[in-house]
């Protein structure tokens, strides 16, 4: 690593590490389409039209976008308010904030209806005869996917600058990597018009992993924390008898 400092960057609440494993867990909920929405093409229907206000079982999705966002808020203030503050490190906590913010925004503006299962819903929305809610929501779309890359961008470059987050440093780059390259594909997909529904599951797929990383290595600090601890214990002990 290409670290000049190496301060240690502290240890969060262990309630901080599972938030952030079920973070990734609910916004996973896309899983449950082949049983809760069977209609919608895998291949080529938005993730977002599982959510549409018209579809069934359509409180799942956003419930699970929803929980999503408020507990990356809750991972990023809790982060922010008991780890050491470095200026790439800060800011990819900030941008972990900012993504539960745009998710929560995904939850509470969702489409109006399917397009690609409901030709009256393609056509309205070719007219622009739909909702605000339906026309922001690719703002937030967006906006999750921005903010979800550059914190684990953010976050890997902290972990390799200040000798941090082995985890984090090892596979947060390639994670934002593979998130921007989907991202990318998504507008060659829109232009193909087909395979969209595919490379939008992976992109959420991608959120997922990168979410328990950032579980994986606070959790590894404080297992190391705690091991460092005990092996000093025992140090003391010794020196003492």
């Amino acid at each position: 690593m290409d670290s000049d400092v190496r301060d240690e960057p502290g240890v969060v609440p262990m309630r901080v590490v599972v938030l952030a494993t079920v973070a990734a867990i609910t916004y996973a909920t896309f899983l449950l389409e082949n049983v809760l929405s069977p209609k919608l093409d895998f291949f080529n229907g938005y993730v977002s039209e599982l959510s549409a206000a018209d579809q069934p079982f359509h409180l799942v999705y956003s419930t699970g976008d929803f929980i999503t966002g408020v507990l990356s808020i809750m991972v990023a203030a809790g982060t922010l308010r008991r780890l050491t503050r470095k200026p790439l490190a800060t800011a990819g906590w900030a941008f972990l904030g900012l993504f539960g913010v745009c998710a929560i925004g995904d939850a509470s503006f969702p489409l109006d209806c399917a397009p690609s299962l409901e030709t009256w819903c393609a056509l309205r929305e070719r007219s622009e005869h739909v909702s605000f809610s339906h026309e922001f929501h690719s703002f937030t779309s967006s906006a999750v996917i921005v903010c979800g890359v550059a914190a684990l961008l953010l976050l890997s470059l902290a972990a390799r600058r200040y000798g941090w987050w082995p985890a984090l440093a090892r596979w947060g780059w390639l994670l934002a990597l593979a998130e921007s390259v989907s991202a990318l594909s998504t507008l060659v997909a829109m232009y193909l018009g087909q395979w969209l529904g595919v490379v939008q599951r992976v992109q959420i797929s991608i959120l997922c992993l990168g979410l328990l990383v950032i579980a994986w290595a606070l959790y590894a600090d404080r297992r190391d924390a705690a091991r460092t601890a005990r092996d000093t214990a025992a140090t003391t002990e010794g020196a003492c008898v």
